[in-house]
């Protein structure tokens, strides 16, 4: 018997647009009311953008992720709780990361945090293919996953980076982020191809 998907998509769908919703509550408004004041804030805007470019990333993907998933167990169920914890985490990070003013150990967290969020990505991606057999749809489209794996130790280098140079860590983390900005290709391209194939 294969468990209907549907729940887990919209219980996900919900988590995420909280996350979005806490992270510009906790967006600080300028004092003042000139240019100086915005640009004094700039540090809480700019992670406000990034973290709202990550989750949405995250959600885009997820979305996409089960697109082509069969259907889910247990195992999958908590791997998604896993995913939703870490990016529940990244309001608390961006605050606290934006009112250092990028300080080093605040830096290094909001890595971490970003660096697990893939990690839980991964795993999810794992399972699913796992459970939908050596023919998984998910597995066809995405084949040995390199872009997934090779995440990894980037984010990992963010981390570290922070340690030396909050700058850097962050550029990275950016980087990152331009990567996987675009919904997966590779997924979409494997959806039309078996629509293309449907007699």
């Amino acid at each position: 018997m294969i468990i209907g998907k549907n729940r887990l998509e919209s219980f996900s769908d919900g988590v995420i647009s909280v996350s979005l919703t806490l992270m510009l509550f906790q967006l600080q408004v300028p004092e003042g009311f000139a240019l100086k004041n915005i640009l004094n804030n700039a540090y809480n805007f700019f992670g406000y953008v990034l973290s709202f470019v990550y989750v949405g990333i995250y959600w885009n993907n997820h979305h996409h992720l089960f697109q082509v998933a069969r259907g889910i167990n247990g195992r999958i169920m908590w791997a998604n709780l896993h995913l939703l914890f870490w990016l529940s985490m990244i309001p608390f990070t961006t605050t606290w990361t934006g009112k250092s003013g990028f300080a080093e150990t605040p830096t290094a967290i909001y890595a971490f945090v970003l660096f697990m969020c893939s990690v839980s990505y991964s795993l999810l991606t794992r399972l699913i293919m796992n459970y939908d057999g050596e023919h998984s749809a998910l597995r066809q489209a995405i084949g040995n996953d390199l872009k997934g794996k090779l995440s990894l130790p980037i984010y990992a280098l963010a981390i570290l980076a922070s340690f030396f140079s909050s700058a850097a860590s962050f550029f990275i983390l950016t980087l990152m982020a331009g990567v996987w900005f675009a919904p997966d290709s590779r997924i979409e391209k494997y959806l039309l191809g078996s629509k293309t194939h449907e007699p």
